[in-house]
């Protein structure tokens, strides 16, 4: 089996998706740390590498390229990406959603983004705002799909008021139904 997890910026999802793959016993791949390690390696943030992305095809393109190969490859990992459903459609499609003042409380409160600081919780808000839309611009541009648009997700998981293994119990729960 393999476990895709979307969703919006600050859901959870890489939290979930390790405590996940652990509980399963499953390999784990976060695309998103991916990209963070190639806008770092040529001293970007993620938003800088984003605003690249959208006239540079390289910034998606390889990761884009890994996680399909992956999906035809391996079995039994959970792969955190915004675009795994689309490139993995075998996969139990997962979409972790938050409001975006609590995302932008945990990606303020997150000290391991090296490359992401923010002043405040404000700012934290606004620059998630413009990721989401740079995502959107991208994925619409280089393959006619949002991926916050709900309908291509298997389960949806709301994590604003629940904690990271609540919403793994959750996820446990639907994938044994």
């Amino acid at each position: 089996m393999i476990v895709t997890i979307s969703g919006y910026a600050g859901a959870g999802k890489t939290t979930v998706g390790k405590l996940l793959a652990k509980k399963l016993d499953f390999s784990f791949y976060c695309l998103g740390e991916m990209r963070r390690k190639m806008a770092g390696d040529r001293g970007m943030t993620i938003e800088q590498f984003n605003k690249l992305g959208e006239k540079k095809f390289f910034t998606d393109k390889a990761v884009d390229e890994y996680q399909k190969k992956l999906g035809t490859k391996e079995d039994n990992f959970v792969m955190v990406s915004r675009l795994g459903f689309h490139f993995i459609p075998k996969s139990k499609k997962i979409f972790l959603k938050t409001t975006a003042e609590e995302a932008a409380k945990r990606v303020f409160r997150d000290k391991t983004r090296r490359h992401e600081k923010y002043a405040d919780v404000k700012e934290a808000r606004k620059k998630l705002q413009a990721r989401e839309k740079s995502d959107i611009y991208r994925y619409k541009k280089y393959y006619q799909i949002n991926p916050y648009d709900l309908r291509h997700y298997d389960f949806i998981v709301d994590t604003t008021r629940i904690t990271p293994n609540q919403v793994v119990s959750k996820i446990i729960k639907f994938l044994n139904s």
